[in-house]
């Protein structure tokens, strides 16, 4: 099939070369020229295991093509993948104004008829205001159909989430949207993975629903880990023992520093804004966000009473990027970190596998900030090591080399990445043990 992918941002790019890895025929558009220009030369602007090998592939083999030019796109296929940003404004309401300027110029070039696909996150009932604003610009008074399919992917691992998902929704009004979608994700239907067909409305509020509901997990188990921290009980233990209930299931229990990144933040900020627009109080949603802002502060407060006064202290700090296998910094608990430790006067030794690039942005080299390329390099004289994102090179390294490189043998785990028992050469400290 002939598909068209509006946006090569993270979602754009993942969606537009697993599509293309399955044989269909993709153009993807994107504004940003400089990012063309690297994805025509197999050049990929984000970071994410496996995506380069697939892009290149599918390049070589004439599937996917990058562009600019919106009229090409729009013409190019009858699906239209909407994939653009949708930021968090002030008051914690998406801002989809990128949305509706692509929706004003599909309706500028429409060709015939179009199934125009909400892939992006969006409130519920987005789809109207697509809908209607299609209508009102469209210069031609051609057929469409507007659905919602939201995407699942977790950063990371999004490859083998968009080939191998747990369920596929769509939301759909006619019967020739289902149709095409019947088609479309033939390839996964036939080898079982269940597609969900409902409205569009619905499928819209799955997704908030769903990353609220993992969001609300976290807080959950991180409430729990403040609460064994005081009475002496291993958190690990306790979120064994719920997790083994399969009404309860054992992901997304792992008691740590909080979450972060693109989505959960902002989906969970924006579901209290679309229940408060409809007369509701999500109260449940404010207390997970409270407590995930409390994990930062524990943290925080952990370090001080375990260093006493940070002014002058050399400290080392593990992972950057809010979750592993990812560059993504946004809402990164390291943020919080790096910058209250800065402000009282630390000395900084910062590394992260793929992260550093994009955390000078935010806190360029400087007198009290320095970042190493290895991980062991960083530790050198440090008087403690902050553990903030859990890669996998972490739960391997030397500890007897980490030992010896240290000035304080001090290592205090936001990520619990660690066994107490195997850290009897260290002052360990980790989160809800």
């Amino acid at each position: 099939m002939k598909i068209t992918v509006i946006g090569a941002g993270y979602v754009g790019l993942i969606t537009a070369t697993c599509f293309a890895d399955l044989g269909n025929e993709v153009l993807c558009v994107e504004k940003i020229e400089s990012n063309v220009h690297k994805l025509q030369k197999g050049i990929s602007h984000i970071y994410e295991q496996g995506l380069t090998e697939i892009l290149q592939k599918n390049l070589e083999e004439g599937r996917i093509r990058f562009t600019t030019d919106m009229e090409e796109a729009v013409k190019f296929s009858e699906i239209i993948f909407i994939c653009v940003g949708t930021p968090q404004s002030d008051d914690g309401k998406a801002d989809l104004s990128q949305v509706e300027d692509v929706s004003r110029q599909i309706a500028q070039y429409l060709n015939g008829y179009k199934l125009i696909v909400e892939k992006s996150t969006v409130p519920v009932n987005t789809h109207q205001w697509v809908k209607k604003t299609i209508a009102r610009y469209a210069h031609e008074k051609s057929e469409f159909d507007v659905a919602s399919n939201p995407e699942f992917l977790r950063e990371g691992v999004a490859i083998h989430d968009f080939m191998n998902p747990d369920r596929i929704v769509v939301g759909v009004e006619s019967e020739k949207a289902r149709t095409i979608f019947e088609k479309l994700y033939l390839p996964f239907t036939n080898e079982g993975h269940p597609l969900l067909i409902t409205n569009p409305a619905a499928a819209e509020l799955i997704k908030h629903a769903s990353n609220s509901f993992l969001a609300m997990k976290i807080s959950y188990i991180n409430m729990i880990s403040a609460l064994c921290e005081k009475v002496g009980v291993d958190v690990n233990m306790v979120a064994q023992g719920i997790g083994l209930d399969n009404r309860v299931g054992e992901k997304f229990l792992n008691a740590g520093i909080g979450y972060g990144g693109s989505c959960f933040p902002k989906d969970v900020q924006a579901f209290i804004k679309i229940a408060e627009d409809h007369g509701l109080e999500f109260g449940l949603l404010k207390e997970t966000e409270k407590i995930n802002a409390f994990q930062r502060r524990a943290f925080l407060d952990k370090i001080e009473d375990i260093m006493w006064i940070n002014k002058d202290k050399n400290i080392a700090v593990w992972g950057l990027a809010f979750k592993p296998d990812t560059d993504d910094i946004r809402e990164a608990p390291a943020i919080d970190v790096v910058r209250e430790l800065e402000a009282n006067g630390a000395n900084l030794s910062l590394y992260d596998q793929e992260a550093m690039t994009n955390f000078k942005n935010i806190f360029p080299e400087s007198k009290r900030i320095k970042y190493f390329e290895d991980k062991y390099q960083a530790l050198k004289d440090a008087d403690a090591l902050l553990i903030i994102t859990e890669w996998d090179e972490f739960k391997q390294a030397d500890l007897k080399k980490v030992k010896e490189l240290m000035r304080l043998p001090i290592i205090i785990d936001g990520r619990n990445i660690f066994e107490p028992s195997d850290m009897g050469e260290f002052e360990y400290y980790s989160m809800g043990r």
